[in-house]
C-alpha cells in the first residue's frame, strides 16, 4: 500500500509549463461537463488525481531495498534497484502509474473481454479474439514454456502493478476511468503474469506475415485470371534490390547456415533437404507472391474461387477488420527501418545502430522509454539496459546495455496457413476419415448486457476462424478445387494454423537480450524469439556488427503457402520448422554494414543454394536500397558517418516511385491550362516529399489515380474502399450473352487496408509494364465524363487531369498554394476512448492534426494507403541512433510521450520534435543520468 509522501508531488518542470497544463485542465473540465450534460461536475483536483507523483517517498509492500526512480524532463524513468526483482517489481509500478488505462485496455483485447469493459459493441471482436485463444496459450507458456528466472520476474512485474493499484478508484488512475463510470461500473482488476506474457500475441498477431495476402489473392480470383494475378505479385528483384544477407552461403552437410561461406558443400546442396518437407512442391512459386504454385494449393489452378470460397474469404476478412490492431492494420506498410554501420566507416570509431520501426500512430505511443539499472551488476542484480518497453511487460524490447545495442524490424516470414475444412456431421474430414472438432464453451460477459456463449471449434489445423462470421454460415454454390477435393455440401470451413498458437518461449528471450555481452549470447537470445518473426540487428562495443534472422518458421511439405490449403489433405501439413542454425545471419560483413527495412532476407530463387522457404510475400525493397545507397554515397572515397547522419538518414522523403514516373509525366501532352498548370510543379522537382512541397501533394494524387484506374477499378468488391461504388460486369461472366451487363458494386475494405495500397509491391507491378504502352492493365473504360484508355499515356493524362480537380477540391484552386502536409496530416487517437467514445470524449483526449512529409515506402515511412486517402496510416513509432563509442551521445525520441494520463505535460510532448526529425539526447551512465534528472522519487520496503 502506498505511504504518504515525505516530500511534495512534482508533475511539472518551469511556471510556463505549469500555467498551461492548468489551462488545458479547465478546457478539460468545461468540455466535459458541457459534454456530459447531466449536471455532473469534475473538479481540476479530480482529473489531476490521476497524475503520477514523481518526487518524494512511497513506501511499497514486497521490495527488498530502496528503489531510485529518475525521471528527466521529458518525464522518462530510470530505475535504479538492488536486486532483479525490486527492479522489475518497480518498473511494473512505474509503467502503472503512468500506462495503466492503456495496459488494462490490452489485456482485454488480448482475453477476448473487451465487453466487460465497453459493452455489447465489443461483442463481436470478442468473439474472434477468444477463437483465437491468444490469452490460452499464454498461460500454458508461462505454466510450461518459461524458465524459473522469467516466471520471477514477470511475478516481480505483476506485484509492482498491484501495489500501484491498491486502495485505488477508477478516476485516481486515469481520466478515462472517470469516464467510463457514466455508463459502467467497471473496477479494474489485478495484474497477473499472463497479461504480460499475452502482449506478444497482440505484437505477433500484428506482424503475421502474408495472412492478408493470402486471402487477397484468393479474393482476386473471382475477377482476375492467374496471369493477372502474377502481375499483382512480382517476382522480388533481387538484381536491384540487394537483400539482408549477402554473405556466407548454406552448408547442405552440415544443414546449417555459414556466415562467412566457407564450409564444405555450401554452395553444391541440391534441395529437398531431408525432414523439411519445404524444398519440393512449390509449383516453382519461389518469390512470386504464389503465383506459380496454384496447383499447390487445392484450387483448380489457382484460376477461380468464386461462390462458397469467395463469400468465405471475405467473411474472415470483415471479422479480421473487428480486431483492433494495436500495432495497426495489416498490409504492406507494417515493418521498419534498421541499419548498423561497423566503425570503419564512422567518425567514432566504433558502430553506429539506428532503428525505426513502423507501426500504426497510437496515443500514447506503443512504446514506452525507460532503463533498468542494477547499481552493482551481479548474480543478485543482473541488468542495465535502457531502450524501449511495451507498457504491460517487464524488460527491454530494443535499445542497449553495457556491451551491445540492438534493434529489430519484421521479417515478414509466412507463419500463417490458412485451411479449408470439409464438415461432415459433427466432424471435419482428414485423410479419409472423419475425426471429431476440439471444442470448446467461451463465456462473454457484457457490461450493461446479458452475457453470451459461444462455441469454438478447432480442427488439427488451428481453430475455425470462420466460425466467427454469420456470413460464412453457408456458402455459395460453387468453390472451385482440384478434382480430388470432396464434395462441397454445405460448405468448406476455414481454419488458422498460426506459430503463435503453440506456446513457446519469446519472453524468455526478450531477457537474455537484455543481459547478452556478445555475439553468441545475442544469437543464442534470438533462438528463443520464436513468435514475431523479426529481423535482429546487433552491434557491440568492441566493433563487431551483425544480423540474425529468428523466429519459429514452418516448412510446408505441399503447397508454399501463398493460398489456402485442403485442410483434408495430409500431403499440405507443416512437417515442422527451418532449424535455428540453417536461418541466416551475418557477423562482421566485409562490406562494413548492415540494412534491414522488410527487403528479402536471402535470395532465396536458388534453391540449390537455400533450401528454405521464409517466404514470398517480401517487402520489395524500396526503402532498404535507398538506405544502402544513401549508406555508400557517405561512405564511398573514406567517406565518415555521424550520429547526425544516422538522423538525416531516417528523414529522407525521397520517392522512389516518383522518380520512375515523372520523366514519364511530364512527356504527356496537356491542353487544359489549369492541369498544365499543375503538371508544371513537377518540372525540376527533387522527387523530395517534404511537407510543404506543393510537387509532392500533386504527385502523390498523380499516383493514386493512376493506381486506382490501372489496377483499382479492376478488382473485386472485396478488396476496394468500403462505399466506393462502379457499375462492372458481374463477376463469371461466360460469353457473349453476358457482354455489355453491368451491376453496381460498393466495395467492402476498411480504407486503412484496401487495395491498391501504393506501397512499394506496385512499384514493381508498374515498373514491369511501364514501358509496354500498350499493356492492358493501361485499359481503362469510359465514364460520364471520360473517354476510355487504350494506352499507358492516355491513362496518364487522365490521371494528371484527375489529379488536379482532386487537390482543387481539397486544397484550392492555386495550385502554388498546395502542400503535401495539408494533405498529409497525422492524427492521434487515445485507446478505445479516443475512437469508440462520444465526440466530446475524443475531443479532449485526441491530438492533432500534424502536417507530415515522407510517405508509402519512403524511408521516413509516414505512410498512407493510395485506395483509402493521403492520411498518414503508418509512422516511424520511434527512433534512436544507438553510439557504441559512448552511449551517452546516443540519441531517441517517441511518437508520443512517456504518459498516458491526457492532460499531463508528458502526454504528447515529443510530438512536435519527433514531427520535425528532432532527437532527444539519451542519457545512460549514472552520473549522465543524474545531471538530466528533474525529478527522483524513492521506493521503499
Amino acid at each position: 500500500m502506498p505511504s504518504n509522501t515525505t516530500a511534495s508531488s512534482g508533475h511539472k518542470s518551469g511556471k510556463k509549463k505549469g500555467r498551461r497544463a492548468r489551462l488545458v485542465v479547465i478546457v478539460l473540465v468545461l468540455a466535459i461537463v458541457g459534454g456530459i450534460g447531466f449536471g455532473a461536475y469534475w473538479s481540476i483536483s479530480t482529473v489531476r488525481a490521476s497524475f503520477p507523483q514523481t518526487k518524494g517517498t512511497i513506501k511499497l509492500d514486497g521490495l527488498s531495498g530502496p528503489v531510485d526512480v529518475k525521471r528527466d524532463g521529458n518525464g522518462i524513468p530510470q530505475i535504479y534497484a538492488d536486486s532483479d526483482a525490486d527492479l522489475f517489481m518497480a518498473q511494473g509500478y512505474v509503467q502503472a502509474q503512468d500506462r495503466f488505462w492503456e495496459m488494462d485496455v490490452r489485456r482485454h483485447m488480448t482475453s477476448g473481454r473487451l465487453s466487460e469493459m465497453f459493452g455489447k459493441g465489443q461483442v463481436k471482436t470478442d468473439e474472434f479474439l477468444r477463437t483465437l485463444g491468444w490469452h490460452r496459450v499464454a498461460k500454458k507458456e508461462y505454466d510450461s514454456k518459461l524458465s524459473p528466472e522469467t516466471k520471477k520476474y514477470l511475478q516481480a512485474y505483476a506485484k509492482g502493478v498491484n501495489a500501484y493499484l491498491a486502495g485505488k478508484d477508477g478516476k485516481d488512475i486515469s481520466v478515462e476511468y472517470a469516464a467510463l463510470g457514466f455508463t459502467n461500473d467497471y473496477k479494474p482488476q489485478k495484474w497477473t503474469p499472463v497479461d504480460s506474457v499475452a502482449w506478444l500475441k497482440a505484437m505477433a498477431w500484428d506482424l503475421r506475415g502474408n495472412m492478408e495476402d493470402e486471402i487477397d489473392r484468393s479474393l482476386m480470383t473471382s475477377r482476375l485470371g492467374p496471369s493477372q494475378i502474377k502481375d499483382l505479385y512480382p517476382e522480388y528483384p533481387f538484381k536491384r534490390n540487394k537483400p539482408v544477407v549477402r554473405e556466407g552461403a548454406f552448408d547442405s552437410v552440415t544443414k546449417e547456415y555459414d556466415a562467412k561461406g566457407t564450409a564444405t558443400g555450401s554452395q553444391t546442396g541440391t534441395g529437398g533437404t531431408p525432414g523439411t518437407g519445404s524444398a519440393t512442391g512449390t509449383g516453382g512459386a519461389t518469390g512470386t507472391g504464389g503465383t506459380g504454385g496454384a496447383a499447390g494449393s487445392g484450387l483448380a489452378g489457382g484460376a477461380q474461387a468464386p461462390g462458397g470460397l469467395q463469400s468465405q474469404l471475405s467473411g474472415v476478412s470483415d471479422a479480421l477488420d473487428e480486431v483492433p490492431a494495436i500495432l495497426g492494420p495489416s498490409g504492406n506498410g507494417i515493418g521498419s527501418n534498421s541499419w548498423v554501420v561497423s566503425g570503419e566507416h564512422t567518425i567514432t570509431g566504433k558502430p553506429l545502430l539506428a532503428n525505426d520501426p513502423h507501426l500504426a500512430p497510437r496515443l500514447p505511443s506503443v512504446w514506452y522509454q525507460m532503463g533498468l539499472h542494477c547499481r552493482s551488476v551481479s548474480d543478485k542484480c543482473g541488468y542495465d539496459v535502457s531502450g524501449y518497453t511495451f507498457s504491460g511487460m517487464p524488460g527491454v524490447v530494443i535499445g542497449h546495455n553495457k556491451d551491445i545495442a540492438w534493434g529489430m524490424t519484421n521479417l515478414g516470414a509466412d507463419v500463417t496457413d490458412l485451411y479449408l475444412e470439409k464438415f461432415t456431421g459433427d466432424g471435419y474430414q482428414y485423410d479419409g476419415k472423419v475425426l471429431p472438432f476440439t471444442s470448446r464453451v467461451e463465456t462473454i460477459k457484457v457490461a450493461g448486457g446479458k452475457e453470451k456463449k459461444i462455441t469454438v471449434r478447432e480442427t488439427n489445423n488451428g481453430p475455425l476462424i470462420s466460425d466467427r462470421n454469420d456470413e460464412l454460415v453457408k456458402v455459395g454454390k460453387k468453390a472451385h478445387v482440384d478434382t480430388a477435393a470432396p464434395d462441397r455440401g454445405d460448405g468448406y470451413g476455414v481454419a488458422l494454423r498460426w506459430t503463435a498458437l503453440t506456446p513457446g518461449k519469446s519472453m524468455d528471450a526478450v531477457f537474455e537480450l537484455n543481459k547478452a555481452e556478445n555475439f553468441t549470447q545475442f544469437r543464442k537470445a534470438a533462438a528463443s524469439f520464436e513468435v514475431p518473426s523479426q529481423n535482429l540487428i546487433y552491434a557491440d562495443t568492441k566493433g563487431h556488427i551483425g544480423y540474425q534472422a529468428p523466429g519459429r518458421i514452418p516448412t510446408r511439405g505441399k503447397g508454399d503457402g501463398s493460398l489456402p490449403a485442403p485442410g483434408w489433405d495430409p500431403a499440405y501439413r507443416w512437417t515442422g520448422y527451418i532449424p535455428q542454425d540453417a536461418l541466416p545471419y551475418e557477423y562482421d560483413p566485409k562490406r562494413g554494414y548492415i540494412v534491414t527495412a522488410n527487403q528479402a532476407v536471402i535470395d532465396d530463387s536458388d534453391k540449390a543454394k537455400y533450401p528454405y522457404k521464409l517466404t514470398s510475400d517480401w517487402g520489395y525493397g524500396a526503402r532498404s536500397q535507398r538506405i544502402d545507397d544513401l549508406i555508400q554515397s557517405k561512405i564511398k572515397n573514406g567517406g565518415k558517418v555521424s550520429t547526425e547522419d544516422m538522423r538525416l538518414m531516417q528523414m529522407d522523403n525521397s520517392s522512389e516511385i516518383a522518380k520512375l514516373l515523372v520523366p514519364k509525366l511530364l512527356k504527356i501532352d496537356v491542353k487544359d491550362k489549369y492541369v498544365r498548370e499543375a503538371q508544371k510543379l513537377l518540372e525540376g522537382w527533387d522527387y523530395t516529399q517534404d511537407a510543404d512541397s506543393a510537387a509532392a501533394a500533386y504527385f502523390n494524387s498523380v499516383w493514386r489515380n493512376i493506381l486506382k484506374l490501372a489496377f483499382g477499378n479492376k478488382l473485386p468488391k472485396e478488396l476496394r474502399v468500403k462505399g466506393q461504388c462502379l457499375n462492372v460486369e458481374p463477376a463469371g461472366n461466360t460469353g457473349p450473352a453476358d457482354e455489355g451487363k453491368k451491376v453496381r458494386e460498393c466495395g467492402q475494405r476498411d480504407a486503412d487496408s484496401a487495395q491498391p495500397d501504393g506501397g512499394d509491391r506496385y512499384y514493381e507491378v508498374v515498373r514491369k509494364i511501364l514501358d509496354d504502352e500498350t499493356n492492358d492493365w493501361w485499359k481503362a473504360p469510359a465514364t460520364r465524363t471520360d473517354k476510355a484508355t487504350k494506352n499507358r499515356d492516355q491513362l496518364f493524362k487522365r490521371a494528371l487531369e484527375d489529379a488536379r480537380w482532386d487537390l482543387t477540391a481539397k486544397l484550392g484552386k492555386d495550385a502554388d498554394t498546395w502542400s503535401w502536409g495539408r494533405l498529409h496530416r497525422l492524427q492521434l487517437k487515445n485507446q478505445t476512448l479516443g475512437t469508440e467514445g462520444p465526440g466530446w470524449l475524443q475531443y479532449v483526449l485526441n491530438r492533432g492534426p500534424w502536417n507530415l512529409g515522407g510517405g508509402e515506402a519512403a524511408v521516413n515511412a509516414t505512410g498512407w494507403n493510395a485506395a483509402g486517402g493521403y492520411g498518414v496510416i503508418w509512422v516511424p513509432s520511434m527512433r534512436m541512433v544507438v553510439n557504441l563509442k559512448d552511449f551517452d551521445k546516443s540519441k531517441w525520441i517517441n511518437l508520443t510521450g512517456a504518459s498516458g494520463h491526457a492532460y499531463n505535460a508528458h502526454y504528447t510532448d515529443q510530438t512536435d520534435k519527433w514531427a520535425k526529425g528532432e532527437l532527444l539526447p539519451w542519457a545512460y551512465t549514472d552520473k549522465v543520468v543524474e545531471k538530466g534528472t528533474s525529478d527522483k522519487l524513492v521506493l521503499r520496503p
